[in-house]
């Protein structure tokens, strides 16, 4: 962590103790969070290092107090608290506390002498962990120092106290030395510090990478655009003044004094509907600060966030000003002549929005729109241009934020015109052979204007081609070079522009024309394009999945004409595409999506069915849509369509399967309409991956219930399961999901298993795969399969406990239930429960216990409740907290759950009375 310290964090010139300050800022507080989690991820995972007696106590001046350890009951955890001290009974050999915290005055100095005991700080601490990280970090500034002492500290950057300490560990070694094993434990520990500042590093420079630093020269330029937008009513502000009016040299109006802590300048902005704001423009951002005094002078205390642009401080400040800025799309630039008078000007927004990164583009977006709107001036010479109406000189062309990404845009808008060809044709030059590597516009969008006129008829054509001309002499300039008109436009920019210049906009707007035809084009426009999040967004916000939804509404499928069923193809094509938003998939439950699925899904048209059931397969995620496609009948239509021959349409019913077979009644109406036996019979194709997966994910579901097991049985499913185990690779073996399932639904499990040349070695073997699905089926059926002793003895052999236990660290509540149920089937064999522990899979099982989910907590303690029948891991278990959260589950209303509480509660009280016997005696 020294190198992150030194690198990362900003200090101050206040001294205290002896050893500089952190300063109180977000890039501080992200380390500390950052410190804390990384800290305690250490005591959990690597108990037998966060044990180990350091070579010096990290010692500091502590925020907490003695009452704090009682509050949680370190009484009984091994702590001697009184009113002004704390004392661990666990002592170093020198005969040292491994903590203690004494009285200096009004405060108390923390000393701690291993990590364990620095958890055990930062759990008394609760809120406070960062207050207490940033304290110790301000007085242990080199963690090397503490762990292997002052011998190892790094005093230059040519230091490398971990090569040194490896080849002390390897002469000790080589001497057989007494405290070999002490200086391992404390190299490995150094190791782990040393992994942990290189994370650290690795988030810093992420942080620090999407940082703007702002200078003079940015915030002169954006002062000047918002000033040219205040003064009159309906504008966006009422006024905005510098607060100090020198400037210096340098460009800065902050005094000198300030300069060097990154101030800028000091802006007094009043938007319309809010009070006059003092903001600070800081090399870090703009923020507001406190404003005046009574004695005039400015008090530069931040107050709230720091933002990247002033617009998006003023957004997020003002109502009226974030709507009155988003109306400002384009204007008229005039000339060529102006624009290369101000070149860096027209490039600098462009550029920005390159390097900037997500953080800024909204921020660089609105800039690069108000600067192009922020000359009156040009307004005017705009309108009075078009009053002239100049037809043979001009040519139109994108706004300089664009024409600087090289793109092409309006002559296919407008349409083809003869006479404008011929007139270029004579003025322009011949235009220069195109790269082999460029494209037409065509081939980029996934559909092109002009051909929306071509097929639109002749009269949606004359209207759409004026209102198409009307926009363009709104949203482009006019310039009499046309040299960089001819420039082809770069393919990977072309879809997120289709929205940028509002097209996603006018295709919703086509959604409701009259003209069936430009209908189908506009949906299927907004189906390419919204695989993009930010246009599902757009879609949504402009009421689309309304429009998109009632394009599903062609009556009667048999009356239906051809042209009605493709438009309400087109519209479920799209939904298709915006269904992978949540806020999306609401809005089609809301518009009344539901029923018109439902109606259409009982279509015999293939290429009708395939978007209608992805949209029901995308959106069987949630909850509400499951429970509408049982009641409203799909279920069978999706059972049907299992049956077609189109391997497209079978793999999205079987992945709507699979998501809709969480529940019971679903799993039945399955079986009844007789969908058991197709998906069986797909397993068997091999080629389709995809449909292979769809297939076994839904069996798997369906083996859930144990009627679902029998009829499997009968068609000898699990054999073919099974043999797809050995015979797919890797991204097949999700299949071992089913079969596992299956053997956990059987009565006869074990035997079954057994039954399989190698079939345990095979699951077990499965437990070092990186698919959390996987993990969690191996691990359910482990549990069901260690029923049978034989079979216990087997996969113990195999060294199931060992690869249990390295699960042991995972964050996910499913993995971690069936991975604790296995691990408490697992112990009642053998030494199992000894391996455990010496495994290391204690600690991190209690906190297991932390979890929201009840079936998370009934098998953990299950699982503790075996493995407390050893001494050490009852140890384990209260030095890692365990009591506190039995105590509360004891009182449970889950009979399993208080009985396994109780029960491991009891076995560690055993073990504390023992040891008070033993004591005594």
């Amino acid at each position: 962590m020294g190198a992150t310290i030194s690198s990362r964090v900003d200090g101050t010139s206040v001294s205290e103790y002896g050893k500089g300050k952190l300063e109180f800022t977000p890039q501080n507080e992200a380390l500390l969070n950052d410190i804390v989690r990384q800290v305690e991820s250490l005591v959990s995972s690597y108990p037998r290092e966060a044990e180990t007696i350091l070579k010096e106590p990290f010692k500091w001046h502590s925020t907490l107090k003695p009452d704090n350890f009682g509050e949680l009951n370190f009484g009984s955890m091994g702590f001697q608290i009184t009113g002004s001290d704390v004392k661990s009974e666990a002592k170093t050999p020198s005969g040292e506390h491994l903590l203690s915290m004494d009285k200096e005055g009004e405060k108390f100095i923390l000393k701690v002498w291993t990590f364990e005991q620095i958890g055990s700080v930062l759990k008394v601490a609760g809120d406070k962990k960062c207050q207490e990280a940033q304290a110790c970090l301000e007085e242990n500034q080199d963690p090397m120092v503490n762990v292997m002492g002052a011998a190892y500290a790094a005093v230059s950057s040519s230091d490398r106290p971990l090569l040194k300490a490896l080849a002390d560990l390897s002469k000790a070694r080589e001497q057989s030395s007494e405290n070999v094993e002490e200086q391992e434990a404390r190299f490995t520990l150094s190791l782990l510090i040393s992994e942990m500042d290189k994370q650290l590093l690795e988030a810093s420079h992420k942080t620090i990478a999407k940082e703007v630093r702002l200078n003079p020269s940015a915030v002169q330029a954006e002062y000047e655009l918002l000033k040219s937008f205040a003064g009159e009513k309906g504008q966006c502000l009422e006024y905005i003044e510098w607060t100090l009016d020198h400037q210096f040299s340098n460009g800065c109006h902050a005094p000198p004094w300030q300069q060097v802590h990154g101030d800028i300048s000091y802006l007094d902005i009043k938007p319309f509907d809010s009070d006059k704001l003092t903001v600070t423009a800081n090399t870090a951002g703009y923020f507001v600060n406190k404003g005046l005094t009574q004695e005039g002078q400015v008090n530069f205390e931040r107050v709230g966030d720091v933002y990247p642009t002033l617009v998006a401080l003023l957004k997020a400040k003002s109502p009226q000003f974030s709507s009155a800025i988003e109306k400002k799309e384009f204007a008229y630039y005039g000339s060529s002549e102006e624009k290369q008078d101000k070149p860096e000007r027209i490039d600098e927004p462009a550029k920005d929005e390159e390097t900037n990164g997500s953080a800024g583009e909204e921020a660089v977006d609105v800039e690069a729109k108000n600067q192009i709107n922020a000359s009156t001036k040009t307004k005017t010479t705009k309108t009075s241009q078009k009053k002239k109406g100049n037809k043979g000189a001009k040519t139109y062309e994108s706004s300089p934020r664009w024409k600087n990404i090289n793109i092409e845009f309006g002559a296919d808008l407008v349409g083809d015109d003869p006479k404008k060809d011929q007139q270029k044709g004579r003025s322009t030059p011949e235009k220069k052979p195109s790269s082999r590597h460029t494209k037409s516009r065509l081939d980029y969008f996934p559909i092109n204007q002009k051909l929306l006129l071509e097929h639109a008829g002749k009269n949606t054509r004359v209207s759409m081609r004026s209102q198409m001309k009307a926009d363009m002499e709104e949203d482009f300039s006019e310039s009499s070079s046309e040299s960089e008109e001819e420039e082809e436009s770069q393919d990977r920019r072309q879809v997120p522009l289709c929205f940028v210049f509002q097209g996603l906009q006018t295709m919703v707007k086509l959604l409701q024309g009259f003209n069936d035809e430009l209908k189908c084009l506009a949906a299927e426009t907004i189906a390419h394009v919204a695989k993009f999040r930010r246009a599902r967004r757009t879609v949504r916000q402009y009421g689309g999945i309304r429009k998109l939804v009632s394009l599903l509404d062609c009556g009667t499928l048999v009356n239906a004409s051809d042209l009605e069923a493709d438009v309400a193809r087109c519209g479920a094509l799209a939904l298709w595409s915006c269904s992978k938003s949540t806020k999306n998939k609401q809005a089609i439950r809301k518009a009344g999506g539901i029923p018109l699925l439902a109606r259409l899904l009982k279509s015999s048209n293939e290429a009708m069915l395939i978007p209608v059931v992805g949209t029901l397969q995308e959106c069987a995620s949630e909850a509400s849509y499951r429970l509408a496609i049982r009641t409203e009948g799909m279920i069978e239509d999706l059972v049907r369509n299992l049956k077609s021959e189109n391997q497209e349409l079978q793999m999205h019913c079987a992945s709507a399967i699979f998501k809709c077979a969480e529940d019971d009644e679903t799993r039945e109406l399955v079986r009844k309409y007789g969908g058991l036996d197709p998906l069986v019979s797909l397993s068997f194709n091999v080629e389709n991956k995809e449909l292979l997966a769809a297939a076994t994910g839904a069996i798997w579901k369906c083996s859930i219930s144990r009627e679902n097991v029998t009829r499997f049985q009968e068609l000898k499913a699990i054999e073919q399961l099974v043999s797809l185990l050995t015979e797919q690779p890797e991204e097949a073996r999700t299949v071992a999901k089913i079969s596992n399932y299956l053997s956990c639904n059987t009565q006869d499990a074990g035997e079954m298993v057994r039954s399989f040349v190698g079939g345990l070695e095979l699951i077990v073997s499965l437990l070092k795969s990186n698919d959390r699905e996987v993990l969690a089926s191996v691990c359910a059926a482990i549990a069901n399969i260690a029923k049978d002793e034989e079979n216990l003895a087997v996969i113990t052999d195999h060294g199931v406990v060992p690869m249990l236990a390295k699960l042991a660290t995972t964050t996910d509540d499913r993995l971690r239930q069936y991975l604790a149920e296995s691990i408490a089937r697992c112990c009642t064999w053998g030494n199992n429960r000894v391996a455990f522990g010496q495994a290391g899979a204690v600690p991190p099982l209690v906190y297991y216990l932390k979890s929201k989910n009840p079936d998370v907590h009934r098998a953990t303690a299950r699982a503790l409740h075996q493995l407390s029948r050893d001494p050490d891991n009852c140890i384990s278990m209260h030095n890692s907290g365990v009591v506190k959260y039995l105590l509360e589950m004891v009182g449970s209303s889950d009979e399993v759950l208080q009985e396994a509480a109780a029960g491991c509660l009891g076995n560690i009280r055993r073990l504390a009375l023992a040891n008070e016997k033993a004591r005594y005696n």
